[in-house]
């Protein structure tokens, strides 16, 4: 918790600050009620598919995304707000930040954290990789949505895809050599959603 934190921070002569700026993206002690006392997530570990797992695992996990959104999402946040990305007729262009919390990102295996061993993944509990990504969400919503929406692709690829779709698309964005993103637009909408004037409509037949 917090406080343990702040003693281990002086015995270490780290800076307070440190350590608070950490603790202000997403409160760990909240987190571990939810994970293991309100959800009991140590429960899955008896299920075949988590057993190499346990809450030493699951707290390596949450201690890797932690670090990483402090280090190196947080600090550009408003940067990147600052510096939107432009395309100058050639190629996009973004602040360098990006591409460096998102190879770490992707060097901590965290672009894969739910998946199967096959693609690369650590096959955590879904629960436990969403609790890891609320470092990100909450240290840069921006920069993490670039992860958000590959695994979104990956995961849609997964459910509905052929298997050389699966091969061509969703190895190398778990691997983090490619990145997803989505469409959703109309000619006079652009970007803003709330324009689309497309509208379903149930027929029973």
């Amino acid at each position: 918790d917090a406080v343990s934190r702040r003693d281990t921070a002086l015995r270490e002569e780290r800076p307070v600050a440190e350590v608070v700026t950490m603790e202000l993206i997403v409160s760990r002690r909240d987190l571990a009620f939810l994970l293991y006392e309100w959800l009991d997530v140590e429960s899955l570990t008896q299920r075949p598919r988590y057993s190499a797992h346990a809450r030493e695992t699951f707290e390596a996990a949450l201690d890797t995304a932690e670090q990483i959104a402090t280090d190196l999402f947080a600090p550009h946040a408003r940067k990147g707000d600052l510096n939107e990305p432009h395309y100058d007729g050639e190629r996009v262009h973004l602040v360098p930040e990006v591409k460096q919390a998102l190879d770490a990102f992707v060097a901590a295996g965290l672009m894969a954290a739910e998946h199967d061993e096959e693609f690369g993944g650590m096959q955590l509990p879904i629960v436990v990789a969403k609790a890891a990504f609320a470092y990100f969400k909450g240290a840069n919503v921006a920069s993490s949505g670039y992860a958000m929406l590959t695994v979104g692709n990956a995961n849609l690829l997964l459910a509905h895809g052929s298997p050389a779709q699966i091969d061509a698309f969703v190895r190398p964005a778990l691997a983090g050599r490619f990145f997803g993103t989505m469409c959703l637009s109309e000619p006079q909408a652009g970007s803003s959603l709330s324009d689309i004037t497309t509208r379903a409509e149930f027929e029973r037949d």
